[in-house]
């Protein structure tokens, strides 16, 4: 994918599909250590030893309409190429956490893109989710909540467009210059 941004929201749909109520995202960049880490949590129905063993197998899929599921796995090769990892950790009936580690200046790693319009299309298309997010940059910190959107429509665009928007502001000024 062209932008880390399609990765996260690739892995969150799946947290969707499987039932979960919460769904966390944090994006945590540390300069010092030149990593970007990506981590995507659920509380969905979580899978089993069998299942997570084989879930980075491009011919593993719980689709019905095709045998093939490239998203896990072309996110587990961008990490590797960077000089980084994909772990998952999940447990039946209790949810499921998927942890990219990327060389953060590394020349293979795409772009983290536009993470405000990733946040806000999740939150658009599943109201009845929490969605919460942290962004972090060397000890800097942003954090957002969709229970702090009680009383919006959020699937009115005007109220998306804001969300994204308001998302995008924070993660740049967190940024601080600082290229992610």
């Amino acid at each position: 994918m062209d932008e880390l941004a399609l990765n996260i929201l690739d892995v969150a749909c799946n947290s969707v599909k499987a039932g979960a109520k919460n769904v966390t995202l944090d994006i945590t960049a540390d300069t010092a250590a030149d990593t970007l880490t990506v981590t995507i949590g659920d509380d969905g129905c979580g899978m089993d030893e069998s299942f997570l063993r084989r879930v980075t197998d491009p011919f593993t899929t719980t689709r019905t309409t095709r045998k093939v599921g490239m998203g896990l796995p072309l996110y587990k090769m961008t990490a590797e190429m960077t000089g980084g990892r994909l772990t998952i950790d999940s447990t039946v009936g209790e949810g499921t956490t998927v942890t990219a580690v990327f060389g953060l200046k590394h020349i293979d790693r795409p772009p983290l893109g536009d993470v405000g319009f990733t946040v806000s299309t999740l939150i658009s298309g599943s109201p009845d989710i929490r969605f919460r997010f942290r962004y972090a940059v060397d000890g800097n910190e942003y954090t957002f909540d969709s229970l702090e959107l009680s009383g919006f429509d959020v699937r009115d665009a005007f109220v998306v467009k804001y969300i994204g928007d308001m998302i995008a502001e924070n993660i740049e000024n967190i940024n601080g210059g600082t290229y992610i």
